[in-house]
């Protein structure tokens, strides 16, 4: 039997019509032509689409960070310095591929859970994203050495400061990102962080860098910034101010020196402190800068310069008497009280004494207007522009608002407020024969030009009276330096709580020595003593004489008395002064 072709068999033999068939070829041509000029189009005139996806998998341009300025005290020692860490992302979350011993593994060396590992990568719209913020190079090394794709180490840099809590509240601190927080840090921000440069870089399919592509922006490098701080003096008064507060049980405590040749702080210190270095539980109590941010009632600090403005006046003499008899007087309703009765003093005597009575006498003989600008000439009411953030800038109302017990109050510093680096720059012009300088926290070369304040023979005076009121008749004996001279003033301020004073306290003593020649100011203050003693000539001179003592001896400053110069009181014998 013959087998029939498989063209006799009509279901198999199919035969597509010749115009059918070109129709084909010639959409298969055109076809191909498109895909052809569509594949040139792309690679050769308008490959940036192309460039651009494979750029976004395989490159990266990545910031170069600028290394911030040092902080330094004023002759070269390190206050804040940036160390290299390194911080552990992922470029992008989805191109993390980790198995579960993996991820257990990297959990362990950062510190926290495969979940919240997880949940970071897995955040929608970030191409990068960081896992856990300055590690030790070290232990960033072992994340890399578990070989997981997508994971990267970024180079950055964390701040670090040698001085601790001692220098704390003056240099301040940086966030994670090296952004200043606090002090100078945020102060001078700007002028520390410099500027982050860029560059391009190819990576491998783990996300690592193998090559350097391009720079794109070179990084300027912070700017560093010395601070007027002496750091053998800031530990001194930072020493002295704590083993102070912890002996009285105070609530907290501010120390500043200042050089009166220059204007320059030469230590600032706060209490309570806190360790910049690790700050875990940090509260705002301990951060802020009391000494130049609270306001207080300064108290009988103020009497020099009550007495200065009617010296200024020509409405009393040094040797003028005043009847404080018998410790009291009434103005309205209200009463204004010595301690104890003094008599008639002369009005060094009210100072050295510190008579209430005496300075509200002086005080009243004034006009308003003409008190209230002796006030605001020596600083009060004003800020120092010293330039730290946050300043106080104190209370001193309007004079037309004064009522005559007003007057007689701010006499002996109540019903205005002040800071402490405040009234230690007011303080210069009794140091400077009547000129005040602008204060500083940066190192000057060249100090500025110091402004008349009151004149000469009044500062003299002022000055005179103030180095009466150290010695055994005054209220702060125990303000006395071994081989020095020295004058100050005691205050002791009742606290204001809801509008009513209450019998906590603020003890200070502002002073400068040695008193034949100044070179420091000194102001100190102790807030809330609780152990028994409150008076500024009790709990705050011995502060004073513990810091003038070794900042004289480190500044070199000779002696103008001789070392066994220092006269106490008797035993037991109680020195107090007005509140």
């Amino acid at each position: 039997m013959s087998v029939a072709r498989a063209s006799s068999v009509p279901q198999v033999a199919l035969k597509l019509p010749r115009g059918r068939a070109r129709l084909l070829l010639f959409g298969v041509m055109v076809g191909f032509a498109i895909m052809l000029g569509r594949a040139f189009f792309l690679q050769g005139m308008h490959d940036d689409f192309l460039q651009a996806r494979g750029e976004a998998r395989f490159t990266r341009v990545i910031e170069i960070p600028a290394n911030r300025g040092v902080i330094t005290d004023r002759d070269g020692e390190p206050l804040a310095i940036s160390t290299p860490v390194e911080s552990v992302a992922a470029n992008r979350g989805e191109d993390v591929k980790m198995t579960d011993a993996q991820a257990a593994a990297l959990a362990k060396l950062l510190e926290t859970d495969v979940v919240g590992i997880r949940k970071r990568l897995a955040e929608a719209g970030r191409d990068f994203v960081f896992l856990k913020r300055h590690m030790p190079p070290d232990q960033a090394a072992r994340v890399l050495q578990l070989k997981i794709p997508g994971l990267v180490l970024q180079r950055e840099y964390r701040r670090y400061y040698p001085a601790g809590e001692v220098a704390a509240h003056m240099v301040g601190f940086n966030n994670v990102d090296d952004q200043g927080q606090e002090g100078i840090e945020l102060a001078y921000q700007e002028w520390l962080a410099g500027k982050p440069g860029s560059r391009r870089v190819l990576r491998d399919k783990r996300g690592q860098i193998i090559e350097d592509i391009e720079s794109l922006r070179v990084p300027q490098q912070g700017r560093d910034l010395a601070l007027s701080i002496d750091r053998k003096i800031q530990y001194l008064a930072y020493r002295e101010l704590k083993a102070a507060v912890a002996q009285h049980k105070a609530k907290a405590g501010s120390a500043v020196v200042i050089d009166v040749q220059t204007g320059e702080v030469l230590a600032l210190a706060n209490l309570p402190a806190f360790n910049p270095n690790n700050r875990g539980n940090l509260t705002g109590q301990q951060t802020r800068n009391r000494a130049i941010i609270d306001l207080y009632e300064p108290g009988s600090t103020m009497k020099a310069f009550t007495i200065a403005a009617g010296l200024e006046a020509g409405i009393v003499r040094p040797e003028t008497m005043i009847n404080t008899a018998p410790g009291s007087m009434t103005i309205g309703p209200a009463t204004i009280r010595d301690v104890s009765p003094l008599g008639t003093l002369n009005v060094i005597q009210v100072l050295q004494k510190s008579s209430n009575v005496g300075s509200a006498k002086i005080a009243l003989q004034m006009p308003p207007a003409q008190l209230w600008q002796a006030f605001s000439d020596a600083g009060f009411g004003l800020p120092t522009k010293v330039g730290f953030p946050g300043e106080g800038h104190g209370r001193l109302r309007a004079p037309k608002t004064w009522r005559p017990i007003e007057q007689a109050t701010m006499s002996y510093g109540h019903g205005l407020s002040v800071t402490l680096l405040q009234i230690a720059r007011a303080y210069s012009i009794f140091a400077t024969d009547g000129e005040m300088r602008p204060i500083s926290i940066v190192r000057v070369d060249t100090p500025p030009p110091a402004t008349r304040v009151i004149s000469a023979e009044t500062a003299r005076q002022v000055r005179e009276m103030l180095e009466l009121a150290t010695g055994p008749g005054g209220t702060a004996p125990r303000a006395q330096v071994a081989g020095y001279r020295v004058g100050g003033k005691t205050g002791t301020a009742r606290k204001i709580e809801n509008g009513v004073y209450v019998s906590r306290y603020v003890a200070s003593f502002i002073g400068f020595a040695p008193a034949s020649a100044p070179r420091v100011i000194i102001a100190v203050m102790i807030d809330e003593p609780s152990n028994g003693q409150y008076y500024g000539g009790q709990v705050a001179a011995p502060l004073f004489s513990q810091i003038a003592a070794g900042a004289l001896r480190m500044l070199g400053v000779a002696h103008d008395a001789p070392v066994n110069n220092i006269v106490l009181p008797p035993p037991g014998a109680e020195v107090k002064e007005e509140v």
